[in-house]
């Protein structure tokens, strides 16, 4: 897949998806057949597997996953193998993204309202294309999220596989997740009670999930706090059906609170302070894992700010109609801006958290928030979240790894963030090297799932 001028088109992507690939017979290049062959290897000219660097990597695939990856020089083509060359072509595993949304935008409108299953399915559809192949949905999915869960799961439904949290537990009477998200009723549990945060979520771990997700926090300011006696029996629950708890924070203090009652993830970074000492401790000694989500705040204006990006393809593909005749109106430029500067200043804190994260040796995976509203867009969100990692002192090699083998490691999903032998051959093609230059993410040539291109 290419990002070209126009509305992108599913069958041309097929077309330059396949442009020089070459078989290892002698004859003229074919596109590929719907049924792929048992075996294929794929060379390029390198690879970050998920943990390190490879130059001229070899994939021996099979069955939708890796049999053997080496270099051209250290492992030999299998009989019968179609050959694959990706001549100047960079590999990387698919993106995972450890926090997002789904179902819930429609144009410039969202809301739970518009969750059914074309907008669901039409969000993995978009992530795909931008390389993600697994998206955790971090809370407000309704019942049909689960139905969707048990079906999407390979690949091969167009998108990528879907994974989350169910509805979430909120605060009661209007607080987390607030009245201006529009959610349904059914897109959140809303405990009073110990008692009741702990049939929450056994009814979410019984229908199917994959994480638990807590609102905790008073949407700086902005609404009551769950109740830490109420937050604390979700959480311990979580444990006890064997799942993973995600905290929803914006303050140091919500922050410290959730990983005093055991959190397992920290869903969004500290933006009102610096993070103490204390906390990175706790963090490090917990093995707590931490999701900064900068683009959070950075989607408010970052559009307003950069007009041109409309006339990039890469930007510009992934905007339906509407928002892209938002981002077109200098009103509503002008007014983006004018109260930008509140939500810089997060990213600023943000940012500078991040890379006291890093420095404490915390584990860190991304997440974007991507999917909650029109403005932070699925796939678009990950690839600038990426840059934000690297201005916060990651390596650009670090920034790949808290996309690939970090957000399946917090996921649990042992086959997935690497290119390695037993592991999903789920991979983005590129054009140039991520590991040199982190924006260079963003040359998607092609995205393969299970050991063929995607359609």
């Amino acid at each position: 897949m290419m990002f070209s001028t126009g509305i992108f088109s599913r069958r041309r992507a097929v077309l330059l998806a396949t442009a020089g690939l070459a078989a290892c017979t002698a004859g003229p290049m074919a596109e590929p057949s719907a049924e792929a062959p048992a075996t294929t290897v794929v060379d390029a000219a390198r690879l970050f597997d998920g943990e390190r660097v490879v130059d001229r990597p070899r994939l021996v695939i099979r069955d939708g996953r890796i049999l053997a990856a080496g270099t051209q020089d250290s492992l030999a083509i299998p009989e019968g193998a179609r050959r694959v060359d990706l001549a100047g072509r960079h590999l990387m595993p698919g993106l995972i993204a450890a926090h997002s949304h789904v179902g819930m935008v429609s144009g410039t409108d969202f809301g739970g309202r518009f969750y059914t299953r074309e907008t669901v399915a039409r969000d993995l559809a978009q992530f795909q294309r931008y390389g993600v192949v697994a998206v955790n949905a971090l809370g407000m999915n309704r019942p049909l999220f689960h139905e969707l869960r048990r079906e999407w799961r390979d690949g091969r439904h167009g998108g990528a596989d879907l994974y989350g949290a169910g509805p979430g537990v909120g605060m009661a009477d209007g607080g987390a997740p607030p009245p201006a998200m529009n959610p349904e009723p059914d897109q959140v549990a809303r405990p009073r009670t110990p008692a009741e945060a702990r049939a929450a979520v056994d009814a979410m771990a019984d229908a199917g999930i994959d994480m638990v997700k807590v609102w905790i926090d008073d949407l700086n300011h902005q609404a009551p706090k769950l109740p830490p006696a109420v937050y604390r029996a979700a959480i311990d629950q979580a444990h006890a059906r064997g799942l993973r708890a995600a905290a929803h924070i914006h303050d140091l203090v919500d922050a410290k609170g959730a990983v005093a009652a055991g959190v397992d993830v920290i869903g969004h970074g500290v933006r009102d302070r610096p993070v103490d000492a204390a906390l990175l401790a706790a963090m490090r000694q917990r093995g707590v894992w931490y999701i900064p989500t900068v683009n959070l705040n950075e989607a408010e204006y970052i559009y307003a700010e950069h007009p041109e990006w409309l006339e990039q393809p890469f930007f510009r593909d992934a905007m339906s109609p509407a928002l892209q005749a938002r981002f077109r109106d200098p009103e509503w430029r002008r007014a983006a801006l004018g109260r930008a500067e509140g939500q810089r200043q997060q990213v600023q804190t943000n940012i500078a958290n991040l890379r006291a994260v890093r420095a404490a040796g915390v584990k860190v995976a991304l997440g974007t928030d991507s999917g909650a509203t029109p403005l932070r867009i699925p796939g678009v969100a990950e690839h600038l979240e990426l840059a934000h990692f690297v201005a916060a002192g990651f390596s650009p090699v670090e920034a790949l790894t808290a996309a690939t083998r970090a957000g399946a490691e917090v996921m649990r999903l042992p086959d997935r963030g690497r290119l390695a032998p037993g592991y999903r051959a789920d991979f983005i093609v590129l054009r140039a090297d991520p590991t040199v230059d982190i924006t260079n993410s963003r040359s998607i040539e092609a995205v393969w799932r299970n050991g063929a291109p995607a359609r």
